[in-house]
This record gives C-alpha cells, sequence and structure tokens, in this order.
C-alpha cells in the first residue's frame, strides 16, 4: 500500500466495522500508525496486516488480550505468526472436516434409513418379511422425530448389527408368544419384565419411554393394522395379551395407560 487507508476504508477493506477498529484502537490491540493533519486516523500496510491476523486469531477462539500478547511477542517474529496461524487454521479445517462428514453421515441416513438391499433384507428377516414395508413406513411416519431418530441409527448398522436385531426379536417374539399361550398374566413380574424387553427392543429404533410405548401398544393391536395379524400368527389373541402387557407395566412405571400420549 503506498498510501494510508482512513477507518472507513480500512474498515470496509478488511470486512469489520469503523466501531471495532475505534474499538481496538483504544485498547492498544491495532492503533493506525499515522494521522491526517486534521487527526484523522490513517492505517498504513502494516497496520491492515496486523488487523489481518487479529481476524486470524479472533476466528480461532482466541480473546483479544491473548490475540495483543501474541503480536506484540518481541521473541516471535512475523513469519512466525503466519505459521502459527496457519497450523492452528490447518487444525480447525480438519476439525470443520470432520464434522460435515458427521452432518453428511445423518443426511445419507435421514434420507435412506436402512441400508440393506431387498434381497438382504428377505435374508435376514425372513421369507414373510416385505422390503416395501420399509418405504410405506416412512410415507406415513418419516416427518417424525423418531423416524429421524431410528434412520440416523439404522444407516450405521452393518448386515450383521441387522441379523442381531433380527436373531434378538424373533427369540423375544417366541417367549411372548409362549407367555400369552400359558395364560401368563398382565402385570405379573414375568409378563412386565416381557414388556420391558419389548420396549427396550424398540428402543434401538428410537427413543421409546412408557407412555410412547402405550401408545405403540395400542397400535400394534389395533384390528385396523396389519401387526395384530402377525402377532396372531404367533400365538391366538398375542397383539391384545402385548397391549396389555404394555399397559400393566408402564402403570407399575407410573404412567396411565388411559392418557398416555405419543409425545
Amino acid at each position: 500500500m503506498s498510501e494510508g487507508l482512513t477507518v472507513g476504508r480500512a474498515a470496509a477493506l478488511v470486512g469489520v466495522s469503523v466501531k471495532t477498529l475505534h474499538h481496538w484502537d483504544a485498547i492498544g490491540l491495532v492503533r493506525p500508525s499515522e494521522r491526517t493533519y486534521a487527526g484523522y486516523r490513517v492505517y498504513s500496510g502494516d497496520d491492515v496486516a496486523r488487523v489481518h491476523r487479529v481476524l486470524v486469531y479472533r476466528e480461532l477462539g482466541f480473546p483479544l488480550a491473548e490475540i495483543g500478547r501474541l503480536l506484540d511477542d518481541p521473541a516471535v517474529d512475523a513469519g512466525a505468526h503466519l505459521r502459527r496461524q496457519r497450523s492452528e487454521l490447518v487444525e480447525r479445517i480438519a476439525r470443520l472436516q470432520t464434522m460435515v462428514s458427521a452432518v453428511d453421515t445423518m443426511l445419507a441416513a435421514t434420507k435412506s434409513g436402512m441400508q440393506l438391499t431387498p434381497e438382504q433384507q428377505v435374508e435376514i428377516f425372513g421369507s414373510d418379511w416385505r422390503p416395501e414395508w420399509v418405504g410405506e413406513a416412512e410415507d406415513r411416519w418419516g416427518d417424525s422425530p423418531q423416524w429421524a431418530q431410528y434412520a440416523e441409527r439404522a444407516a450405521t448398522m452393518s448386515p450383521e448389527d441387522w441379523q442381531e436385531i433380527a436373531a434378538t426379536t424373533e427369540e423375544l417374539n417366541a417367549d411372548l408368544a409362549a407367555a400369552c399361550r400359558t395364560g401368563v398374566l398382565p402385570g405379573s413380574p414375568e409378563a412386565n419384565a416381557l414388556a420391558e424387553r419389548h420396549r427396550a427392543t424398540v428402543a434401538g429404533y428410537f427413543d421409546c419411554p412408557h407412555a410412547r410405548h402405550v401408545c405403540l401398544g395400542r397400535l400394534l393391536s389395533s384390528p385396523e393394522e396389519g401387526f395384530a395379524a402377525y402377532y396372531g400368527e404367533l400365538a391366538p389373541d398375542l397383539a391384545n395379551w402385548l397391549r396389555d402387557a404394555i399397559n400393566a407395566n408402564a402403570e407399575a412405571h407410573g404412567v396411565d395407560p388411559a392418557t398416555a400420549t405419543w409425545e
């Protein structure tokens, strides 16, 4: 710069307000090295370079007092300052890139959900499984926070994870069916334990407090839904038994099934 800049031109050049430069001047962080005959501040090339260094350190999160000490340290030359700033910026870029990757993963999860091909789904969940059920569920609940939770978690699961989930669910269903067939009473310790296992399974997909579990039990036992028929193949009236077991377990945990809501 062959000529100095007024505070207004300097502020416009570096992208800060005039008020900011006045404040930095007042605290001794960046003082213009020249004045006009009328007493107005004039920033030299070195002054503007110092402003840029302040901006970099501020972007990195350094407080102004610490920035002043760094810039005024006589043991550190300008090149050392630039190298330090570059190192700090590279580290920040790496952290930001990691965050971007995490956000990309979450976006992909929200969009895609289960990362299994239809063939893998049938192989893992059995011949009765219909891959189109995932799309139907997304059409119905895709705008809900619970679907977003499911999609984020599902996107990180491997086929081996799904196989483990399928095996756990199959074992749970067998125990539910056996309890229903043998007349285990909802509200009994055995039934409550099974209801908690069922809730824990659901919680693997999305948060499922007891009130939400009650609402899910209503859905599973509704004649208009396909779940009742599914459970009916495991044991007669199993959907209603599971609903009653869920209700009794929720009541034992201080939730009134009659007034329980999804939220």
